[in-house]
């Protein structure tokens, strides 16, 4: 079949490669467009990833409806964003889910709705800016190679072939992902790849291919089905390796053929896949909720901060609601979720959608411009910034896997982690979230670590931590079920096994309900710290709700029933008082202390010059619910008192960005500083 189109205003004719009829062979579509540039004026190579701090991400998700890609794609409009934003690097559109391309391809199925290259326009303008340029492309959820060709698909347990997502186990990634990424990257001289419907898209499969594998590893002639098989776990530490394996296959594919591209696979080595990094990507990254962005934002980041690799996050540029298109977030919005990840040390990028024809809106222009100012004001003292650690969250790798029966996600497994940091985060502590790998080999550096309700850790991970607490760390377990795990080190008796109960517990504010399973026990040697009841009558029934006891120089404090899990449901501040007075008792000398309101988030890092910093955010009117879709206005915060406990007299202490020494004394090796005011985020920076 032959068509003239149009792209980049010059005829050109694109040649369709006809299907062989009952071989499924692939069709495609070539051309040379006339507006790709060479030897454009360079101002500057772009920065590498590893040194990029703000981006943009643009995608279409091309498909066979299209009829105008491209259409308003212009040079101008381009360098108005460009201009006015200054990012380091762009990911346009390349490929996405339906699996159809935005450009023109000869490996795979271009969208019938090219009217002008747009990744060539963009490439120009990108280059003469020195602005790396990256592509959106689908990897895993591909669904017009599985109408091409249905023997790519995986399969479900009930022998049904998934109309989206391909096998990792079958000639897709050799067919068409590698051949048609080294074509794009080739031909407009590409800086990067951020390959997206990767290890979040796949699933357990039971096609022909994975059934063979699995038997060449196991011996075994068929596969589990469902947790009622003692095969389950294997079955899918299976896949995790198996998709491990696609990925390094195709990264290394594309490193080979080009050294320099910069690739990532979104959301892998994550909380989503809580792994030691295996496969060479040249940096993390992932695209959070555009609903609740800052509650994801704010374990994601912590995460990613742990893993010793360069690393972004991404916020949606607009949100919607029910019965609701797209509409776009205003700048405030977007500079409080941005805030989350600069004070973690990460970089920052911000997703919007063009028009179907490519068309930037001037008034999107403009936001990404506000948020990009907002960013590079702190961009000194958060980019590359390092913790000073304070509080180790637990996020359990082993308890995660054996609990998720996705492939790679945590499918609702997390709740307890987000309640415990929650609450330590409402309390004003300095977080850090890490998974057992991360965590064992830097307990000492910790002078706290909490587990929430974590029920399948190693034994190895298991008397690590007791040799930590035996060498003065503080040990901290919310819930029954961990607390199970250290039953020897806690100086109480188990009775039975955990109930389903009501429960009131008693706080210094006063009863708050914690309903859900509790563990009975009877103290011994521990010392009991709070306590529950069946009623809000306190005068009887009462039960030990946590207890403390010291073991060797540490201590180790634990909750015996749900009380992370119901922090995350109900946010209750009588709950999270009780959360604060076990560990006032743990860990009473925190080196930052703030008197502020629960909205405010505090992060304890230094620059990646040396300085030690305190991050401020204001939490005010988060947004959280699809009924309220986006904000334009933070109730300002303070005054707010900190106190920094320090080895010896600063010279300075600095507000940054707002300016300006900040008033501040000095008693008995801790600095005393009194914030005036704190709109969303600003640092405090402490010289020596």
């Amino acid at each position: 079949m032959r068509r003239i189109t149009r792209i980049g205003g010059a005829a050109v004719l694109l040649t369709a490669l006809a299907a062989t009829q009952g071989k499924g062979e692939m069709t495609g579509v070539h051309a040379e467009a006339s507006t790709r540039s060479e030897g454009s004026a360079v101002r500057g190579r772009p920065l590498p990833r590893s040194e990029a701090f703000f981006g943009l991400h643009f995608d279409l998700h091309p498909n066979k409806n299209d009829t105008c890609l491209g259409a308003d794609v212009s040079e101008e409009n381009i360098t108005r964003l460009l201009t006015r934003v200054r990012p380091d690097f762009v990911q346009y559109d390349c490929k996405g889910h339906p699996g159809y391309t935005g450009y023109p391809t000869q490996v795979g199925w271009s969208s019938p709705g090219i009217v002008k290259d747009s990744l060539a326009i963009w490439r120009k303008v990108t280059r003469a800016h020195g602005v790396g340029l990256y592509i959106h492309y689908s990897g895993v959820w591909d669904s017009a190679a599985i109408e091409h060709h249905p023997e790519w698909a995986r399969v479900d347990a009930n022998g049904n072939r998934d109309v989206n997502n391909t096998s990792v186990f079958g000639p897709y990634v050799d067919r068409l992902m590698i051949p048609q990424l080294k074509e794009v990257t080739t031909s407009y001289d590409l800086d990067g790849i951020w390959a997206d419907g990767e290890c979040w898209a796949v699933q357990l499969d039971y096609s022909a291919g994975a059934l063979e594998a699995w038997r060449k590893e196991t011996g075994y002639a068929d596969a589990p089905k469902d947790r009622s098989d003692p095969r389950w776990p294997a079955w899918k530490a299976f896949h995790r390796r198996a998709f491990e394996k696609y990925l390094c296959h195709w990264v290394d594919a594309l490193h080979a053929h080009n050294p320099r591209l910069q690739i990532t696979s979104n959301w892998m080595y994550t909380t989503l896949a809580p792994k030691p990094v295996v496969a060479k990507l040249d940096y993390l990254s992932g695209d959070y909720s555009p609903t609740l962005s800052v509650d994801r934002a704010r374990v994601e980041a912590r995460y990613l901060a742990s893993t010793n690799m360069p690393w972004d996050l991404m916020a949606w540029g607009f949100n919607w609601g029910k019965d609701l298109g797209h509409s776009l977030k205003t700048p405030v919005h977007l500079q409080q979720e941005a805030a989350v990840v600069l004070m973690q040390g990460g970089a920052f990028q911000i997703y919007n959608t063009p028009t179907r024809s490519g068309y930037l809106n001037e008034g999107m222009i403009e936001t990404l411009g506000q948020v990009a100012d907002f960013c590079r004001a702190r961009q000194k003292v958060s980019h590359k910034s390092v913790t000073v650690p304070q509080v180790a969250l637990l996020l359990s790798a082993e308890t995660q896997f054996d609990r998720s029966d996705a492939v790679f996600h945590f499918a609702g497994t997390v709740d307890e982690m987000e309640g415990a940091l929650h609450a330590l985060l409402e309390l004003h502590y300095s977080v850090d979230i890490l998974a057992e790998h991360q965590l064992q080999p830097r307990l000492k550096e910790f002078p706290l670590v909490v587990i929430p309700d974590s029920y399948k850790l190693a034994d190895s991970f298991k008397a690590a931590l007791t040799e930590y607490v035996g060498q003065g760390g503080s040990l901290l377990l919310l819930g029954a079920q961990c607390a199970k795990l250290f039953e020897p080190v806690l100086g109480v008796r188990f009775e039975g096994q955990p109930q389903q109960v009501a429960a009131e517990l008693a706080t210094s504010a006063g009863v708050v309900n914690v309903n859900g399973p509790w563990q009975k026990v009877v103290p011994t040697e521990a010392k009991p710290l709070a306590c529950r009841y069946p009623t809000r009558d306190t005068r009887k029934g009462a039960e030990v709700a946590a207890t403390l006891i010291t073991q060797g120089k540490g201590k180790i404090a634990a909750v015996y029933g749900p009380v992370a899990l119901q922090f995350f449901r109900c946010h209750h501040p009588y709950l999270r008082r009780f959360v604060g007075e076990v560990v006032q008792a743990l860990f009473p000398d925190p080196t930052v202390t703030v008197n502020g309101p629960p909205c405010l988030d505090v992060s304890l890092r230094r620059t990646a010059d040396g300085h030690l910093c305190v991050h401020l955010l204001n939490l005010a009117r988060v947004q959280n619910a699809d009924r309220f879709l986006v904000l334009d206005y933070i109730p300002p915060a303070g005054p707010i008192e900190l106190k920094v406990r320090l080895s010896g007299k600063p010279s300075r202490v600095d507000w940054v960005p707002q300016g300006g020494s900040l008033t501040w004394s000095w008693s008995d090796g801790v600095v005393s500083v009194t914030v005036p005011r704190l709109d969303i985020h600003d640092v405090v920076v402490v010289t020596p």
